[in-house]
């Protein structure tokens, strides 16, 4: 099957988002964890860590989406992407990887 753009897309906007994810959940969690600390609330910061996760997530499956591998965790990935204000990243990434579903291994 010939190769097109979408997967190489859906990556991009995957690794996009995820990146934005892991950076906002650090700030948050260490500015948060500040402040919450002086107050005697330090756990608050661990709030945050699912964010991070998620981005990490969404990194590797933007990268498996670029190599057109493992379609599920390309999947994974997308689906990762979408939490955060940048959701419309994960929508797009999500319906391009589903649309190139064919190219992968």
């Amino acid at each position: 099957m010939e190769k097109t753009w979408k997967p190489t897309v859906a990556g991009i906007l995957a690794i996009i988002a995820g990146a934005l994810q892991v950076i906002f959940g650090i700030v948050c969690a260490t500015g948060v964890g500040f402040w919450a600390g002086i107050m005697g609330i330090g756990w608050l910061s661990a709030i945050f860590a699912p964010l991070i996760v998620f981005g990490i997530i969404a990194i590797v499956g933007g990268i498996y989406a670029l190599l057109r591998k493992v379609w599920g965790l390309a999947l994974a990935g997308s689906i990762c992407a979408f939490f955060g204000p940048w959701f419309i990243l994960g929508i797009l990434s999500i319906i391009f990887v589903s649309l190139g579903k064919g190219e992968f291994e």
